[in-house]
Formats: C-alpha cells, structure tokens, sequence
C-alpha cells in the first residue's frame, strides 16, 4: 500500500466516522441501532489509528533513506496501546 492509498483510506474512514457520528444523535431513541452505530464507531477509530501509524512509519522509513514499502501494519492491541 502507497501513501496515497492510506490517504485514501484515511480520507474514506474519516467521512464514514462522521456519518456514523452524525447518525448516533438521531439513533439515541433506537438502542439497537445505537450500538450497532457505536460499535462500527470504535472499529472505524482503531482502523483510522492503524491507517495513520502506517503512514508514519512509511515517512519516518523514507525520511532516513530506508524502504518505506517495508513498513507494517501493527496489530490493533499495539497501536491502541500507545501513549498520546
């Protein structure tokens, strides 16, 4: 994957999380759906941080003369876990 491919990505995740955002307000009187919602929410988050991490392991590789192609995607529990 390219960085325009994350971007793309990024960009695609990014409307999708504030459609799903848009959409919590109105589903708040229909639980199921809300947590249908919230659940997609929290998918849709940790995929966004996977996609970031991604990009900047990408430059960071390429910013001191390294294959960005061999950058990887981190599992989720990884990503998740980092401090902000």
């Amino acid at each position: 994957m390219d960085d325009k491919s994350i971007a793309n990505r990024i960009e695609n995740l990014v409307a999708e999380e504030q459609k799903l955002r848009r959409r919590e307000e109105a589903d708040s009187h229909h639980e199921e759906q809300l947590e249908e919602d919230q659940r997609r929410l929290q998918d849709v988050e940790i995929e966004l941080d996977r996609c970031w991490d991604l990009l900047r392991q990408r430059r960071a590789r390429e910013e001191f003369g390294q294959d960005p192609d061999e950058a990887q995607v981190r599992d989720a529990d990884t990503v998740e876990r980092y401090q902000q």
